[in-house]
């Protein structure tokens, strides 16, 4: 009887009740899932035992905010998307988003605009995450050759404008193939940084791509070349492209500079033309074009 007495006042064990997990509990464990990471390395990139991640992920536990952000550190999460897991666990975001004309920003936008500018006779952008148009330098003028004024028009989306019908894909001698890389390296980003919108626009321009064609000729071994007919001939380019690895605003993270580069000497002595024409023959040097 005393022992039966005893055992009903007796407080339950803590894990006899499972807590309700919370946004912030689910994205983490989802976030984790999504990069086919064990709690244990996860819990040892994070600094913190596998134990205390576990009750993390169930809501049992409520982590700090350095805890939030070395969890968003070690999933490899973007600037906004470590903004977003710290509003979710009730913190403030830690990483400023300036507007692009901002002046705490001035300064990488105006080095972005040395960059184009010192990079003609050839064409070069800064893009953001969608491919929406921030920068492009004179030369960029050979893409939009012949493209639709609705796809001109702001806000211009460089993603659209390369495989829409009516933008530069009539003129892509290899639009199977570069398309589909293009198409491809989205869908990588996208299972790394899932984003409704860039899911949509995958969708989008795939529609706009024909059947995959086998390797070619115009495989370099190393690399997909843009074929492009334009006025005074065939391009043959290929893309680099270049980001602020340190960046600790949004804006500046998520804006990549895409610069194109003659694959033969051919491209390189068309491109040089073209810019002589532009300027009368006087050096490189023109103003690099905001977009938006």
């Amino acid at each position: 009887m005393a022992t039966t007495a005893a055992a009903a006042t007796d407080p339950a064990p803590t894990t006899a009740v499972a807590a309700e997990p919370s946004a912030f509990s689910r994205e983490v464990r989802r976030r984790r899932a999504l990069r086919r990471m064990s709690q244990l390395e996860l819990a040892t990139l994070a600094g913190t035992t596998q134990r205390h991640l576990s009750f993390i992920e169930s809501g049992r536990s409520v982590p700090g905010r350095a805890m939030v952000v070395r969890l968003a550190e070690s999933l490899g999460l973007s600037l906004r998307e470590r903004n977003s897991l710290l509003l979710a666990a009730g913190y403030a975001p830690a990483y400023a988003e300036s507007p692009r004309d901002g002046a705490s920003v001035e300064p990488a936008m105006t080095a972005l605009r040395s960059i184009l500018t010192g990079h003609l006779p050839y064409p070069a952008v800064v893009a953001g995450t969608r491919g929406e148009l921030v920068l492009a330098n004179a030369a960029f003028d050979v893409l939009t050759e012949g493209a639709a004024a609705h796809l001109l028009a702001p806000p211009v989306n460089v993603l659209r404008l390369a495989l829409h019908p009516e933008g530069m894909a009539p003129r892509v001698v290899n639009l199977a193939s570069w398309g589909r890389h293009i198409v491809e390296s989205l869908r990588v980003r996208a299972t790394a940084h899932p984003d409704p919108e860039l899911d949509a626009l995958i969708v989008e321009l795939s529609g706009h791509l024909p059947a995959m064609a086998p390797p070619g000729p115009d495989h370099l071994g190393f690399a997909v070349p843009l074929r492009l007919r334009c006025a005074e001939g065939e391009l043959r380019l290929l893309t680099t492209l270049t980001s602020f690895a340190t960046a600790v605003d949004v804006t500046l993270a998520e804006l990549h500079l895409e610069a194109f580069l003659p694959a033969d000497a051919a491209t390189c002595d068309l491109l040089r033309r073209r810019e002589e024409g532009r300027t009368g023959g006087t050096p490189p040097g023109a103003p690099a074009v905001r977009a938006g």
